[in-house]
């Protein structure tokens, strides 16, 4: 590949990522604001962003933080949460080019997201590195760039305008749930049984000793495993 043809590969990779950049500049400004008012500094609330770009696993792992939550449970709450991007990064690897080195493929394992996965995945032609460099490049620029303008601007803002932005995180879950589970049952039965777990476990009294972090495992393991067992996903279902 010669440089011209790299550079086109890169800025292809950038074009491809400044929708998703943009659209976590939104999401991010909500974790910014809403980290801040939660008593974090704003260099360690931006550091978080950058170094993680997880969005869900993020978001619950500071508030277990900001709950002053155990190592051990914020660590494993995390994992499990993000335990996706571990399986999206190796069905990765099968899309990108040959000669591509460990340490290119460490750095698209941190870079990689749900819509950068599904953006790299569904490539017609194999996935180069200049590709993913750009590709990655605006998603981790706009989360980044998101958390700080909302840190550094929440305490800004009119205190009902700063309460309706925190309405955006729940947009946010919402959003992520509901597409995929008007077209999948396994999903579908997979929230239910999440909600429902969840419910129990933070209302019925005899569980009141189950943090907040440990009732979200508990109810994500569960429900994983429930359907899993009754809805498994059939391999016609994965080649297509």
């Amino acid at each position: 590949m010669n440089s011209v043809s790299r550079k086109e590969e890169f800025i292809d990779g950038v074009k491809k990522g400044i929708p998703i950049g943009v659209g976590y500049l939104a999401v991010s400004f909500t974790f910014g604001i809403w980290a801040v008012e939660g008593g974090m500094p704003i260099w360690m609330v931006v550091f978080i962003s950058f170094s993680n770009l997880t969005s869900a696993g993020q978001f619950a792992g500071t508030r277990l933080i900001l709950d002053a939550a155990s190592f051990f449970e914020i660590g494993l709450s995390v994992f499990v949460i993000n335990i996706r991007y571990m399986l999206m990064s190796l069905a990765l690897t099968q899309k990108l080019k040959e000669g591509t080195r460990l340490g290119q493929k460490l750095i698209f394992g941190f870079g990689v997201t749900d819509e950068v996965f599904a953006v790299a995945s569904t490539r017609e032609r194999k996935v180069s590195a200049p590709y993913m460099y750009g590709l990655i490049s605006t998603p981790i620029i706009g989360w980044t760039l998101g958390t700080f303008l909302g840190a550094v601007t929440g305490n800004l803002l009119p205190e009902r305008l700063a309460d309706a932005m925190g309405i955006a995180l729940y947009a946010m879950f919402i959003a992520i749930i509901i597409p995929p589970a008007k077209k999948s049952r396994a999903i579908l039965g997979a929230i239910i049984i999440s909600i429902i777990i969840t419910c129990i476990l933070k209302y019925v009294p005899v569980f009141s000793f189950i943090t907040d972090g440990f009732a979200m495992i508990i109810a994500t393991v569960i429900a994983s495993a429930v359907m899993a067992v009754v809805a498994p996903v059939k391999e016609e279902e994965v080649q297509e």
